[in-house]
């Protein structure tokens, strides 16, 4: 997927978010916008928006000393989600349907992304979480459930911080012991990393690597070679988050995507209105988009 030019507000957004979290310097910021417009103006827009956001997000990284300036958010996210561990296993245990809620729970949690939207609140998640029912619904969960139920190995392909958490209860559900999630491979916004997954616990139930490579999102040949033939050799791809969406859509293979439609662009691409949870298949593998 190509960078559209409404993801160019997003970049700056972005660079003064980034730049703000780790000094209160105006100097520094306003070198970190003009250096980022002058990037931007040569920028080939038929990269992805994660491949763009990656190199922008290496660049405030030498220009701050700071390899993470998100890991308090990180910290702050993952333990939200961990409180609200004990009262989701309760409501998943009265549904009439667990399979759906996991499904709907782990895009709920799709809402903490620092990419989009920067200022998002503790309130803001909780609210998302508890409500996630109340959300408009796209997709064909019945179809992740076949595909899954006839699934030897079933990659999972994780997003951010705090949503890891949550993303425990599917996981749990397609079968821990056929599962292996995959994180980001170095710090990129609040996603996931291999430490997130400790926190969140789910080294303790499932099998953990890493993509190997920095960017939010899935490029396949900038991954490591034991990621590649993960991916290669799954019987079922599910992939979290607009990033992964981003640079997956095309893939040639089936792919499912669980996210939270967050921004026009992605809403434009996918026919959804902005705050829909989002079932799709990728249309480009051996499968239809409703995954048969």
């Amino acid at each position: 997927m190509e960078t559209g030019l409404d993801c160019i507000p997003c970049l700056f957004r972005q660079t003064l978010d980034a730049a703000r979290r780790v000094s209160n310097d105006p100097a520094l910021c306003e070198r970190a916008v003009r250096e980022v417009a002058g990037w931007v103006r040569d920028a080939d827009l038929r990269e992805s928006p994660p491949l763009m956001a990656a190199r922008l997000h290496r660049f405030l990284r030498e220009l701050t000393g700071v390899a993470d300036p998100y890991a308090a958010a990180k910290a702050r996210d993952n333990a939200l989600a961990l409180s609200l561990l004990p009262e989701l296993r309760v409501r998943l245990a009265a549904a009439s349907d667990p399979f759906t809620l996991a499904v709907r729970l782990a895009i709920a949690g799709n809402l903490i992304d620092l990419g989009p939207k920067s200022d998002l609140s503790a309130e803001d998640v909780l609210c998302g979480v508890r409500r996630c029912e109340e959300t408009p619904f796209s997709g064909d969960v019945a179809s992740l459930c076949s595909a899954a139920d006839g699934a030897r190995e079933i990659l999972y392909l994780a997003d951010n911080a705090g949503e890891i958490v949550l993303d425990r209860f599917l996981i749990e559900a397609l079968g821990a012991d056929r599962v292996t999630v995959a994180v980001r491979g170095a710090p990129m916004i609040n996603d996931a990393t291999l430490d997130d997954a400790r926190t969140a616990g789910l080294c303790d139930c499932v099998q953990v690597i890493d993509t190997g490579s920095d960017v939010p999102g899935i490029v396949v040949n900038a991954c490591s070679a034991d990621f590649q033939t993960r991916f290669a050799r799954a019987d079922l791809v599910i992939a979290k988050g607009q990033g992964n969406f981003e640079t997956l859509n095309d893939a040639p293979r089936d792919i499912c995507f669980l996210f939270k439609v967050k921004c026009p662009v992605i809403a434009a691409k996918v026919g959804l209105p902005l705050g829909t949870q989002a079932l799709v298949w990728s249309r480009s593998g051996k499968k239809g988009a409703d995954g048969t």
